[in-house]
């Protein structure tokens, strides 16, 4: 059955579909009569119906079922953004596996930097990769792909945008592949309650610098480690975020 993100709040009855969304149901070929699951965003997904087909797209939207496939405490993903199209696979991946938040960074040793109009066409694609892997995956709640930061920048911030002492707290993890302490996850996992947030730190291709890990330990990130074997840049930040969530309890 097909899945599709509309523009919210959504409420029971007929919907005309967006031109965007409508060259979508053109694509997967959908007939009038098919049924349909469609969310908003912001929680819960409605069964619904195409009651006619393009170009003068409609649905009916049905019933709301409240239905949740988050993590239980959102992970605010924050990568070296790695060259290409391995960023694209990276979000697309990070979606599948719950990540809240993605935080696309420069560092001394990134080969991609952004900026100006130049970051934010690339910040909106990132978004609408993050919007096709929900619509694939079940996800109901879309992750934030963030404006892409210089890493110094952005580890002065966090005082701000983490204000609920998740520093002090241990929530702060950076992906230290063949180095840093082997974190017991479901000990560390278990002293966590539902909402609490979790960043989660990775370099780019040959790592963080030697300065740069200290800025992030200075801002009390923990080095985990992800094993013997050295990862790809878009690899770590994955192994970690599946870490995480494979300590989450069932729902």
């Amino acid at each position: 059955m097909a899945r599709l993100l509309l523009p919210g709040p959504l409420s029971a009855g007929m919907f005309d579909l967006p031109r965007d969304v409508v060259r979508h149901v053109q694509a997967l070929r959908l007939r009038a009569g098919e049924d349909l699951t469609l969310f908003d965003g912001l929680g819960g997904e409605w069964q619904g119906r195409l009651v006619s087909p393009p170009p003068a797209a409609r649905v009916e939207l049905l019933r709301h079922v409240a239905v949740e496939r988050e993590l239980p405490w959102p992970v605010h993903l924050a990568v070296a953004m790695p060259a290409n199209e391995r960023m694209d696979w990276l979000v697309e991946k990070a979606t599948e596996l719950g990540a809240a938040q993605v935080q696309p960074l420069m560092t001394v040793r990134s080969v991609l930097r952004l900026d100006g109009e130049r970051a934010a066409r690339r910040r909106a694609h990132w978004q609408a990769v993050a919007q096709a892997a929900c619509e694939q995956c079940g996800r109901n709640r879309l992750p934030h792909i963030a404006m892409p930061a210089r890493l110094d920048a952005w580890l002065a911030g966090l005082p701000v945008a983490m204000g609920d002492g998740a520093q002090a707290a241990g929530r702060c993890l950076l992906a230290a592949p063949g180095e840093g302490q082997a974190l017991p996850f479901a000990a560390w996992a278990a002293r966590l309650t539902s909402g609490q947030a979790v960043l989660a730190l990775s370099g780019p291709e040959g790592g963080l610098s030697p300065d740069e890990i200290v800025w992030a330990q200075s801002a009390g990130f923990v080095a985990v480690s992800l094993g013997p074997r050295v990862l790809r840049a878009e690899t770590a930040p994955l192994a970690l975020l599946a870490m995480l969530g494979a300590q989450a309890p069932p729902h």
